[in-house]
This record gives C-alpha cells, structure tokens and sequence, in this order.
C-alpha cells in the first residue's frame, strides 16, 4: 500500500458503541515506522459523543527525548511549521483545550501536538460538520503530508547502541499504549469477552506480550 516507506504496521479503527446518554464514535490511525528510520510515528484519533462536538488528538509522535535532542525538534517539528497547524484550529471559536486524563498519553506527544475538543453548542449540528469538512479536513491532509514527505520514506544513521534504544522506546510506547487506551476502556464498551480477543490480537499486531 505505500511501497518504498519505512512502515512497520498500520493500524486503523472504528469503533461505535452505546452510552447512557447517546452514542460514541472513536476513529483511530495509527502508523508506526520500522527501525530503519528515527521519524516520527503518525496519530490520528476522533471521538464523537454528540453531533455537536468531537475531540481531535493529532501528532507527530516523537522517537526521542526532545529535551535531549533539541535537533530532532527543530527537524521534524519546527522546520515542518507543526506549530502553524495546530494554530489554525486553536484559533477556532468553537474549540477548547483536550487534556487527556494519562499522564502517559501526554507525555508521549510533541509539544505541536493537536489535542482539542471542538463544541458547537446545542443546535450546532451544521456548524461541526462545516468545520470537519473544512479546516479539520484540511490541518489533517496538511500534517499527513508533512509526515509522507519528512518522515515516512527517510533513512536514519545509527549506531547499534541507538537503534536499540529506539526499539525499545519504541516497545515501551506500544505496550502502554495498549494498556492506557485498549485495556481500560474496551470492557467497558463491549464486555470482557470481545474487548479480550480484540486486545489479543492488536498484541500480536504490535508484537507486545501480555504483561
């Protein structure tokens, strides 16, 4: 599907489920880059609870400590203006901060990460569907193309020590990942039974062992 790039696994989800008070949509993309390569991994993930609001969380999730490698951050991150597009959809009128309640989720996130929730207020059914049509549709095509042009088709130099340390960095993502997002919150949508066998099968997707 993308021949010549440095992916590892792709993963994509949709899921729906009901709540007391309504329904919620949880969209999920998720790719992450082999070895080969330090770029970033691209996130992508949209939950609707309403058709008034959505939450965006949008990034170019970072391989290394930024503090540590400041040219990793002026690579990826400030050279490729990842700041301006956040910009454009803070500045919306209808949006507001996402906080995520894991400290782990935001710790592993750039500092451009997109986390917002956009509330158009009751009655605002047209007003959403505008903005994800419009300057959401069009911040997310901008930051996938600034990751297949930047990121996904590079090659990175690096000794064993480092590639070693990525792998496991990379490892440590993944497994929390699993455990912050999936392992808390699938029963709750849809029981022990199905969210154990969907669980099952992302770990062996991501090559991560039952802890």
């Amino acid at each position: 599907m993308f021949p010549c790039l440095q992916i590892d696994f792709m993963l994509q989800s949709s899921l729906h489920c009901k709540v007391p008070n309504g329904a919620i949509d949880i969209t999920s993309i998720l790719i992450f880059l082999n070895a080969l390569t330090d770029a970033p991994h691209f996130l992508l993930e949209l939950i609707q609870g309403s058709s008034t609001s959505i939450v965006v969380i949008l990034d170019l999730l970072p391989r290394k400590d930024l503090a540590f490698h400041p040219d990793y951050l002026q690579k990826y991150y400030e050279e490729n203006r990842m700041d301006e597009q956040r910009g454009k959809i803070e500045e919306l009128p209808q949006t507001r901060p996402y906080r995520s309640p894991s400290l782990f989720v935001r710790s592993a996130c750039s500092p451009t990460a997109i986390m917002v929730s956009i509330d158009c207020g009751q009655g605002g059914e047209k007003a959403l569907e505008e903005i994800m049509h419009g300057q959401l549709a069009t911040v997310i095509q901008e930051v996938l193309q600034i990751w297949l042009d930047n990121c996904a088709d590079s090659i990175t130099e690096m000794d064993e020590v480092e590639r070693d340390c990525l792998l496991k960095r990379d490892q440590i993502v993944r497994s929390k990942s699993i455990e912050v997002d999936l392992t808390a919150n699938l029963p709750r949508m849809f029981g022990p039974d199905v969210s154990s066998r969907v669980i099952t099968e992302i770990r062996k997707a991501f090559g991560v062992q039952e802890p």
